[in-house]
């Protein structure tokens, strides 16, 4: 019987996948780091979430990026505090971007309010030790589209402030969002054009998103093989946007590609972001969720994910 179209490429990143073991196994000796994305724990107190994760072996956290005005948001020295308590460094920060902060907006006030947050999430994850920020090209949450100008503006929106990641070493990492959730830039082929015509050396890296891949990409594997070394970080999340382990993804294609383009080194990051099904997200960083979901969320995810790696890798 003739392999189905994905088989192949499934196929063809396998096979791939066994020539790096078997020529370069020295390639292969650093683990991937696996990190884990906080928004989604809402209010429970941060103390918490880190015991949480140090305990599940965790030892990256992509924090909340949470400075949505100059007086609200984490206190660098505070949270530093606990995160070294609990053996966790900081991979990155989850830059939140809503109409109130829209680098695509057609009201200027709220394009002004998208570039004085990224400057404050931008210097606060240098200052946490972050290697990247994400950063959505479009509101997350408003699928309609203003007009055909958006990702003019958008562009312009960021350019404006793109400096700062030069100044501040951390790596902006535009997010392809699927359709229903925004309007612009919904695969990794549209994030890198939409680098491209951007043109600043602050703006040069992606940050995936398995969930949303799964509508706006033919294949995943083959997205993140093409994403190379602009990929710096990975969310991830099973096709019911639950736990790893608990739908019908295919984890071990996308661990194989992320070998493949060298994923396994310090700056880049698989980041599970289980939100659950839904139209938009973003109401979960306000919520209260039972802690033993959280729990099963974070304990579920790790242990499938590294059984999954462990097996590849053997010899």
């Amino acid at each position: 019987m003739r392999l189905q179209n994905y088989q192949k490429k499934d196929e063809a990143i396998r096979l791939a996948f066994e020539q790096l073991k078997k020529e370069h196994p020295e390639r292969l000796q650093k683990r991937l780091n696996f990190s884990w994305s906080n928004w989604g724990f809402g209010l429970e107190d941060f103390a918490v979430s880190c015991a949480r994760l140090s305990k599940a072996g965790i030892r990256f956290i992509e924090l909340h990026g949470n400075h949505y005005g100059p007086d609200l948001g984490y206190r660098a020295k505070e949270i530093s505090a606990i995160m070294a308590d609990s053996g966790i460094a900081c991979g990155g920060v989850c830059g939140m971007f809503s109409a109130d902060n829209d680098l695509s907006s057609n009201r200027h006030i709220q394009r002004q309010a998208a570039i004085d947050y990224i400057r404050r999430e931008a210097e606060f994850t240098a200052a946490m030790g972050g290697r990247y920020m994400l950063v959505c090209p479009a509101a997350v949450g408003r699928p309609g589209k203003y007009d055909d100008s958006e990702i003019d503006r958008s562009i312009d929106a960021l350019s404006r402030v793109a400096d700062v990641f030069v100044q501040t070493g951390v790596r902006a990492a535009i997010e392809p969002i699927r359709a229903a959730e925004t309007s612009l830039v919904h695969t990794i082929s549209e994030a890198k054009d939409y680098i491209r015509r951007l043109n600043h050396p602050g703006v040069e890296h992606i940050n995936g998103d398995v969930y949303h891949m799964l509508v706006g990409e033919s294949h995943i594997g083959q997205a993140i093989w093409d994403a190379g070394g602009m990929l710096t970080n990975l969310h991830m999340a099973d096709t019911n946007r639950c736990a790893l382990g608990n739908g019908s993804l295919d984890i071990d294609t996308i661990i194989r590609a992320l070998y493949l383009i060298g994923y396994n080194n310090d700056s880049c990051f698989v980041t599970p972001e289980p939100l659950g099904p839904g139209g938009d997200p973003y109401p979960a960083q306000n919520a209260k969720t039972d802690p033993a979901i959280l729990d099963k969320l974070v304990f579920d995810s790790v242990r499938y994910f590294r059984e999954r790696e462990e097996a590849l890798l053997q010899r």
